[in-house]
Order: structure tokens, then sequence, then C-alpha cells
């Protein structure tokens, strides 16, 4: 069986994968082909070492309360290779109004659980928290999808969603809250408020209950990354590929029916004949690839929205930052003006990123909401985050290192609507015998979510079947 994978990223190297193990595990004669357009394996996954520091292009960890990266990192033998963050210094901090204010203890993501913190905080006027407080006796509202902003404003008020969730929601998916659905990126709060109608108390209850075993919470933190970076994962995934079955630097201009089978198109003139093409590209890309297949789901592919932002890296001398560094970093709310997104402190938040005596911070910015941010050159972006963190934390010294990465057009943005969409497509794709689409686009846009996804179009291909959770009105989509 012919199995071409198009994309070499953490979705299409999960799925390459999985075909491997899957042939070895039936005994299937499987020839492999991973086709990657850059000149190097892992997609927005890049791990650099430079005079001591460690240096993550795009993301740094992945969330260990999802099993499916977990999952994959016992079998690839890295487990031992994981590390936690430190949790001593589990703070964050909103920049508002010149000054860092600690998120207070027990905030989870939208809402408080613990009342002390809540109420000392400075983050929050005191006719703010009295609106927060009245999710405590607002009754439910029956909405199949509606915005992320508009539930939060519902259910907590503007302060709630101004101050914490609009910053720390741009920090996850780089959007805008008035866009993004909640049905798609958090339904965890949509069945809270079903289920206990009011957020508060239903976040209050679940903190209550003690972690299970395997959970997030009893071995490993939230967040989890490797020793020597998230560069190890893809590494490995790489060294269980055949030998041969890579092919970088050739960008896929098309895919076409071929019989009963498919024909991959690429830039250097050759065509790859499959059985099976598992395509792990962002949508957009997808649907190009896909538009003389069946215009009407390239259509749909193009609908979904993507947001480019960018990380901006810089290592320091530890005694020429004067902030304690004393949390995991900060986020800055839209309505502050500022450049910077958020801003990680990398070397407290997992051992190993800076040599003793130096601090790594890694600053975001774009998003959806200041995308016109990366029309500057990388000089001004570097002076622009500089100008900030000096207001920030103080810092007036020059930086002993700097890296600028850029991800153009490559975060999907689950707008309201979505999962209507990602049926849709899920519909025109079951009628595609051989064609899987897998990757962020669709169900999930972090690292766990892409393992499962990659993995899922593996086992469709190799005529494995998924769990009931991951069918869509009976077709089936990564």
């Amino acid at each position: 069986m012919k199995l071409v994978v198009i994309g070499g990223g953490i979705t299409g190297l999960a799925a390459a994968h999985r075909a491997v193990e899957l042939a070895r595990e039936r005994s299937l004669a499987v020839d492999l082909t991973v086709i990657e357009a850059r000149e190097r394996l892992g997609g927005t996954i890049a791990t650099e070492r430079a005079d001591g520091f460690l240096i993550e292009a795009g993301p740094d960890s992945f969330l260990s309360e999802k099993p499916w990266a977990l999952g994959l990192c016992q079998r690839l033998g890295l487990e031992g290779r994981l590390v936690r963050t430190d949790d001593r210094f589990r703070k964050v901090f909103v920049w508002r109004g010149g000054r860092l204010h600690p998120l207070p203890d027990g905030f989870q993501l939208l809402a408080p659980t613990k009342l002390g913190p809540f109420l000392s905080s400075n983050l929050f006027s005191w006719g703010g928290k009295l609106r927060m407080a009245l999710d405590l006796v607002r009754p439910r509202a029956l909405v199949d999808d509606e915005s992320l902003g508009a539930f939060v404003r519902r259910r907590l008020g503007a302060q709630a969603l101004e101050r914490v969730a609009q910053p720390l929601v741009a920090g996850i998916y780089t959007a805008n809250p008035d866009d993004l659905s909640l049905a798609a990126t958090m339904p965890r709060f949509l069945e809270l408020e079903r289920r206990e109608r009011s957020l508060i108390l239903g976040l209050w209850r679940a903190s209550r209950k003690a972690p299970q075993p395997g959970t997030s919470g009893a071995r490993w933190s939230l967040f989890v990354t490797f020793k020597d970076g998230m560069g190890e994962m893809v590494l490995r995934l790489a060294s269980r590929l055949p030998p041969g079955a890579v092919r970088l630097g050739q960008r896929v201009l098309g895919v076409e029916r071929r019989g009963s089978g498919w024909r991959v198109a690429t830039d250097d003139g050759a065509s790859l004949d499959a059985d099976h093409v598992i395509v792990t590209a962002e949508g957009h890309a997808t649907g190009r690839l896909l538009r003389y297949v069946d215009p009407a789901l390239a259509t749909l592919l193009g609908e979904i929205a993507y947001a480019s932002s960018a990380t901006i890296t810089l290592g320091y001398r530890r005694g020429d930052v004067p902030h304690a560094l004393d949390g995991f970093g900060f986020v800055v709310p839209r309505t502050e003006g500022r450049v910077v997104l958020a801003c990680t402190f990398s070397s407290v938040k997992y051992p190993g990123r800076a040599p003793e005596g130096r601090a790594l911070l890694r600053c975001f910015v774009g998003g959806a909401l200041n995308e016109r941010a990366l029309e500057s050159d990388d000089a001004t972006l570097i002076a622009g985050v500089r100008d900030e963190l000096r207001q920030a934390l103080g810092i007036t010294a020059g930086p002993l290192l700097t890296r600028v990465h850029r991800w153009l057009k490559a975060m999907p943005q689950y707008h309201v609507g979505h999962l209507g969409r990602v049926e849709a497509i899920g519909r025109c794709a079951a009628a595609l015998p051989g064609l899987h689409l897998a990757g962020g686009a669709y169900r999930g846009v972090g690292i766990a979510d892409c393992v499962r996804s990659g993995e899922a179009g593996a086992e469709r291909a190799l005529g494995g079947s998924r769990p009931p959770s991951d069918r869509l009105d009976g077709a089936e989509l990564s």
C-alpha cells in the first residue's frame, strides 16, 4: 500500500509514525512518503541552542491533561526526557495601567474559585467584582454556539473579558474573543453553564475534587516539555521513519484523482501515485491543493481563518533584569494598546533554558487583533518589545541574544460556526475514499490535538477504526 503524507509538522510526523507502527503490528507492506516544503521537519516546532540558551521558535510545551502527546512520548521512549514547569512560580501577571498585577490565585481562565485572593486583587474594580459575582444568580442561556466574548460578557461582565479572558485567550489562540467560537475552543465552559448554571460555582466545585490518578496535577504539571526542547519530539519521530521516506524542500502543487487512487504533484515536476493521502497542511493550503478535486470542499477549507504572529526571544544577564521574575510571565489586555501580547519568563518556567546568571524572555506579537505589527522589520519589532520590557520589568540594558520568528497565517481561528463547517468538511471528505484530512484546522490547535489528528488519519488509511467521540455525523475527519 502506498501512503503519502503531505506536511512534515507534528501532525504529519505523528501520522507517518503511526502508519509505521500499524504496518509493523499488522504485518502490512506500506510504501511511505512524507513531503515537506521546508528544508526541515517540525513545522512550527523549532528548537535552537545558542550561547547556553535554549530557544523555542514556536510551541514550548504541550498540555498533559490531553493524553495523546503523552501517550506518543511513552511509545517513543521519551517519557524520561519530560520536565515539569517549576510550580514554585505558577503566578501569572496581567500588565494593566502601567503595573504588573498578579492574576488572583484560583482564577481559572475565566472566573475565580477562591474568594479571598479575588476580593483583595487590584486587577478589578469593586464594580467589576460585583458584576462577576452576578454569575452566581444569572440563569442559564440555551445557546448552541456563541463567541467567547459574548459568553464572558453575559456571565461575568466586561472587566472579566477585557482584563483576563481576552489576554489569556490571545496567548493561546492569538484570536479576537468576539469571533472565537466557545463551543469549538472551550466547550468545558459551555457544558459547565448547562450543568451547573453558575461558572463560579461549577469551577469551585471542580477545584475541590482531588486530581484523578494519571491526570495533570498528579505526576505531571499542566504543561510539560522536554529537557532539550520540543525539537526532541521531532527528532525522535523522524528517527522512527523508514530511510528515504522524507522528502524535504518539495512543495506539493496539487492532488488529483487517478483511477481508484491519488496522484500528488510536486514543484520539481515529479508526481507520486498513492492509495491513500493524508493532508496535514493549513486549511487554506489544503483547499488550494484540492480545488480541482472538490471545489465545495476547497471553499469550506478556505473559509477557516488564520492569524499571523511572531515570537521575539531575548536573553539577558540576570542582574540586568530588576524584576523578581517570580512567575511564568505576563499577559497584556488589548485595551492597553501595547505591541506585546504576552511574555513568558522561559528560564523560570522550565529548567535548562538559560545558563547560570542569565534570564530568557519570550514575547509574542501580532495575532488577529494586531497583525499589522508584523509589517515592521525585525529591528523595529525588537526595539518595540525592548521598550515595553523596559516599562514592564525595568530592563534598560541591551540583550545578550535576540531572535525573531514569524509565523504567517499559521494559527487557525475557530470562529463562531466552526463546528458546523468542520461537519460539512467531514461529509465532503468522506465522499473521497483514500483522502484523509488532519491537522490543527479542525478540532484542536494544540500539540496533543495535532498528534491525535495525525494518528487518527493514519488509522483510517490503514483500515483502523476511530473512537465514537472522533466521529462527525457519520463522517470521519481527523
